[in-house]
């Protein structure tokens, strides 16, 4: 990211609206970025215990942390930024903390719709859609490791925007959607539905992961 680009009015991600907004907030705090990101987890973890309650009112609670989730993931890196307290490790360890959220995310709301339904078929969806973003992460590890140990293809950082079809299509599934899926799951959860991401994240979450093979894919930042 270039000095300008955060002066830039850029519709998405619309949670960067928010968190660019939070950010200045946490600045006059005494936190390192390490600290927000583990405020993320701990708003997320909680977010994934509503869910499992199965009710409309619990999914709305839900709804509200994780999206608090995805302010306080986003102002961790903005923070490091801010701080000069970008490493390894933080990296590390918000990829990971975005690991567990999700995951069990869609495990805890097939649990909830299950147990509100009685229907184990949704706890196995869900389940279904945990292992895809559990294989996602551990493919991202080992292409980490692998750009570490020198491979070419991703040696170079410079940004880069979709030109064919299927690096565009690689994009919007694993860029644009994944950073306002908050947002979709308050949309859902309005309308007392989010059970509808059970079945999509059941294909959705390996489509994801499978997306990361399409060359160079993982240039294309929001």
């Amino acid at each position: 990211m270039t000095p300008d680009e955060p002066q830039k009015a850029q519709l998405f991600p619309l949670i960067r609206h928010l968190s660019m907004r939070v950010t200045p907030a946490l600045l006059r705090l005494p936190v390192s970025a390490n600290l927000v990101t583990t405020a993320s987890l701990f708003s997320g973890l909680t977010a994934c215990w509503y869910f499992t309650l199965g009710t409309w009112v619990d999914s709305l609670i839900g709804a509200g942390l994780f999206v608090i989730c995805y302010i306080l993931d986003n102002c961790d890196g903005e923070v490091a930024r801010a701080r000069n307290q970008c490493s390894s490790f933080g990296e590390k360890y918000d990829t990971f903390v975005d690991w567990i959220v999700h995951s069990l995310f869609f495990a805890s709301l097939g649990y909830g719709v299950a147990a509100q339904t009685g229907d184990q078929v949704w706890l196995w969806l869900g389940l279904f859609g945990a292992l895809g973003g559990t294989i996602n992460y551990f493919i991202a590890v080992y292409m980490d490791a692998r750009d570490v140990a020198g491979a070419p293809e991703e040696k170079d950082d410079s940004p880069a925007s979709p030109q064919s079809p299927l690096e565009w299509a690689a994009f919007v599934l694993r860029e644009l959607s994944r950073a306002d899926f908050c947002v979709i799951v308050v949309g859902l959860a309005l309308f007392d539905v989010t059970w509808i991401l059970l079945p999509t994240a059941a294909l959705g979450a390996h489509a994801y992961w499978m997306a990361a093979f399409v060359k160079g894919a993982r240039k294309f930042k929001v």
